[in-house]
C-alpha cells in the first residue's frame, strides 16, 4: 500500500514557551541586543498574540511589562529638541536623585523610531488604552527626523535613514491616527524614487532591490492611504518581482539564500497587493518547519541554525498568511494580529469621538473590513495611470 506522509505539525505550545522565556531572561549571547529591548518584548508578546497564547503572561506580569514600557518615553519639556517617542532601554534612565547626573542624562534621552513602534505595538497588543501618552508630542518627534528629501532618521541626533524608518514613521503615524507635520508627499516620492528598474524597492536611493525594504516601502504607502497612486503597470510587475523570490521559502534578493524572515516581508508585501495565493503554500510551510526546533521550539533562520525570537514571530506570521491552523491571522501592513488591529480601531473611534470628528473614516473598524480593504486595494488602483500625479487622500 502506498504510504501517506503527514505534514509535520507546529509545534505550538513549544514555540509559545519559548517566547515566554524571553520575557524572563534573555540568554548571554543577546546581550548585545539590550540597547534594543523592547523591539525583543515585541516579538515575545506579538508572537504569543500569534500564538493565541497571551493567557500565559500572567495580569501582573503584563501590567509589569505595560509599566516598563512607559518607562521609556520620552516627553520633551519646552525650549527642548522635539525628540517625543520611547527608548529601546532603560540605559539613560538612572537611578539617582543627583540633579547634576539626572540633567547629563536628560541630553541623551531621545525617541527611536523602531522602539517607539515596537512600543505602541506592545502596548496595543496587551491591551492598553494609550492614554498615558501625548500623541502630539510623539508625532512631533517623528516630524522632526524627516529628511527634506521625504526619508526619516531613527531619532534625532546620529542616526541613519532610510525606508526602514519611513515604515516606522508611517506605523507610528497611523497607530496614534495623528499625522501632523509629517510630509507625507515628499514621503511618498522618496518611496517611489527607490523603486528599482526591476520593480522591488530600495533600502535607500539607488540601491539594490531587497525583500524587506519592498515591504516597509509597500506598507509605509498602504498606512498613509496612497497605495492607489501606483499605477496598475507598476503594480503587477511588483508582484512579479515578489513572487520570483520564492525557491521553497523565500529569499531577500536574488541570488541569495532563502531565510524563515522572508516569508513575513515578501508574503506580507503580496497580502497588501492582493497577490499572496499565487505563492506556493506548501513549499512555503515545508521550509520554515525546516527550521523549526523541536527540543526547545522557535523557529530559525535557516535550518540547523539557533532560533531567535526575530525569526520566530516572523516565521509564525508568514504561517498564519497561509491559514495555518491554531494561528491569528496577521495584519500585514502593521505587523501585529488582526485582534490588536481591531483594539486599535477601537481606540481610533473613541479618539475621533472625544474630538468631535463623529464617524470619520471608520469604515476600515473592523478586522473583517480590513482584510477587505487590503483585498479590493488593487482593484482601486487599476484606475489610476500614473505613480506622481494623483492628489493625496485623507490617512485613515
Amino acid at each position: 500500500m502506498e504510504e501517506h506522509n503527514e505534514p509535520e505539525p507546529v509545534l505550538l505550545s513549544k514555540h509559545a514557551k519559548n517566547l515566554l522565556r524571553f520575557l524572563n531572561l534573555l540568554p548571554a549571547r543577546m546581550a548585545s541586543h539590550d540597547n534594543t529591548r523592547s523591539t525583543i518584548v515585541f516579538f515575545a508578546v506579538c508572537g504569543l498574540d500569534v500564538l493565541n497564547s497571551l493567557h500565559l503572561v500572567p495580569p501582573k506580569m503584563r501590567q509589569d511589562i505595560i509599566d516598563w514600557i512607559y518607562g521609556g518615553l520620552v516627553v520633551p519639556r519646552d525650549q527642548e529638541k522635539n525628540c517625543g517617542g520611547f527608548m529601546g532601554c532603560r540605559a539613560m534612565v538612572p537611578k539617582s536623585e543627583d540633579a547634576e547626573i539626572l540633567d547629563c542624562m536628560r541630553r541623551y534621552q531621545w525617541g527611536h523610531l523602531a522602539m517607539t513602534y515596537t512600543s505602541l505595538a506592545v502596548l496595543v497588543t496587551l491591551g492598553d488604552d494609550l492614554s498615558r501618552l501625548d500623541r502630539k508630542s510623539i508625532v512631533d518627534g517623528v516630524a522632526a527626523v524627516q529628511k527634506p528629501e521625504g526619508s526619516f532618521s531613527a531619532c534625532i541626533d546620529g542616526s541613519e535613514d532610510d525606508m526602514r524608518f519611513v515604515y516606522c514613521a508611517a506605523t507610528i503615524c497611523y497607530m496614534l491616527d495623528y499625522w501632523g507635520d509629517v510630509n507625507k508627499e515628499t514621503m511618498f516620492q522618496f518611496i517611489t524614487r527607490s523603486l528599482r528598474y526591476d520593480y522591488g524597492f530600495s533600502q535607500e536611493l539607488e540601491g539594490e532591490a531587497h525583500g524587506g525594504t519592498t515591504f516597509c516601502a509597500l506598507a509605509a504607502l498602504h498606512l498613509s492611504g496612497q497605495l492607489h497612486r501606483l499605477d496598475a503597470t507598476t503594480v503587477e510587475r511588483m508582484k512579479r518581482w515578489l513572487i520570483f523570490r520564492q525557491m521553497d521559502g523565500f529569499q531577500g534578493r536574488p541570488n541569495k539564500p532563502v531565510d524563515t524572515c522572508y516569508s513575513f516581508w515578501i508574503g506580507a508585501s503580496l497580502c497588501i497587493l492582493d497577490g499572496f495565493e499565487l505563492t506556493d503554500y506548501t513549499k512555503n510551510r515545508e521550509f520554515i518547519l525546516s527550521t523549526q526546533d523541536k527540543l526547545i521550539g522557535g523557529f530559525a533562520k535557516w535550518p540547523q541554525a539557533t532560533p531567535d525570537p526575530f525569526h520566530t514571530y516572523l516565521g509564525l506570521c508568514g504561517l498564519a498568511f497561509t491559514g495555518e491552523p491554531g494561528l491569528s491571522p496577521v495584519n500585514p501592513s502593521l505587523n501585529m494580529s488582526m485582534a490588536a488591529y481591531t483594539h486599535l480601531q477601537h481606540l481610533h473611534e473613541q479618539w475621533r469621538s472625544a474630538n468631535g470628528r463623529g464617524d470619520e473614516d471608520l469604515s476600515v473598524s473592523s478586522a473583517f473590513k480590513q482584510q477587505l480593504h487590503l483585498s479590493k486595494g488593487v482593484e482601486a488602483s487599476s484606475t489610476t495611470t500614473t505613480t506622481s500625479n494623483s492628489p493625496l487622500i485623507s490617512a485613515q
